[in-house]
């Protein structure tokens, strides 16, 4: 069985829609699955129409959070919930193709245990947003070691690799980081993005800011480089500097007065109060992960079952 995992978010216009569509598609596929909405603390009526769709459809799954916890904790809760045989990740906006997962499906049924969808066009986005996600991406991939450029949430995986990433105790999570590091044999379908069916995107510039910084710091330690980097700029700085005071000393030259110490102090305040603050953030990780709370709070759970 495949189970079909959906994270949402003040989604109601898109519930029903996304419901249907996603039936229909598995069914004329003759694919057994269920679908596992996640209601991830909308203020809509979210949750209302999740219990309809359920009501509707026996094989629809409802888990409500206490509050809103994140689209990576969202999913996580859908792999620890889902009965599935594989699991397919997808947004509840339909911007992935549905019809890709019977692609993905099949890749499985031939042995395949990850499937990326990797996006060949990012659909419509404003020239920043663009230019933002190909830096994020540039970053991570290079902290990583692995070419996650073009890649997304949208993804099947097989219950082994669900159940290893389900044993992994980490708190602060990047389901898409850690689904390339666990490896396991992997083939990839390449979609485009489509234009939202209704309502509009719920990411704002700032919250997708805050997303790359926690993923970032979640899983690659390279920010702490910098301060590594910062030292050694410092300390060449330093050495030009000192090089040269000394080259006017030794000439009888008039050394610089309050201007030039004021500029050192204020280049070398601010690397370090860059860096303490790179450490600061990674110290603030390390407490939250050893304070050892949940990564949600579910305050309500629909079950689900054949039909």
């Amino acid at each position: 069985m495949l189970s079909v995992i959906i994270p949402a978010y003040n989604e109601e216009t898109m519930i029903p829609i996304t419901a249907e569509t996603l039936t229909k598609v598995l069914d004329e596929a003759e694919i057994p699955f269920e679908l596992l909405f996640i209601d991830d603390g909308s203020r809509d009526r979210t949750w209302e129409e999740i219990c309809c769709a359920r009501d509707r459809d026996a094989r629809v799954c409802g888990i409500r959070f206490s509050r809103n916890f994140g689209k990576e904790a969202a999913m996580f809760a859908g792999l620890e919930k889902a009965s599935g045989d594989c699991c397919v990740v997808i947004d509840c906006d339909l911007q992935h193709p549905p019809e890709k997962i019977i692609e993905m499906y099949r890749l499985w049924e031939d042995g395949y245990e990850v499937v990326e969808g990797i996006k060949e066009d990012r659909g419509e986005e404003s020239g920043f947003h663009r230019f933002a996600a190909g830096s994020f991406y540039g970053l991570i991939s290079r902290a990583t070691g692995m070419d996650m450029a073009a890649s997304s949430d949208f993804k099947l995986l097989d219950r082994k690799v669900v159940d290893t990433l389900n044993a992994m105790p980490e708190r602060n999570v990047f389901f898409r980081a850690l689904s390339f590091w666990v490896g396991f044999r992997r083939a990839e379908v390449h979609y485009d993005v489509r234009e939202r069916v209704a309502g509009e995107s719920k990411w704002s510039t700032r919250s997708l800011v805050r997303y790359a910084i926690n993923n970032i710091g979640s899983f690659s330690s390279a920010p702490l480089q910098i301060v590594t980097v910062l030292g050694i700029i410092t300390f060449v700085f330093s050495l030009i500097f000192s090089l040269v005071t000394l080259i006017q000393k030794i000439t009888g030259q008039a050394l610089g007065g309050f201007t030039t110490v004021i500029i050192l102090m204020s280049f070398i305040g601010s690397i370090i109060m860059l860096s303490l603050g790179i450490i600061g953030y990674y110290v603030a990780r390390i407490y939250e992960e050893l304070k050892g709370r949940p990564r949600y709070i579910i305050s309500e759970f629909r079950a689900g079952g054949q039909s």
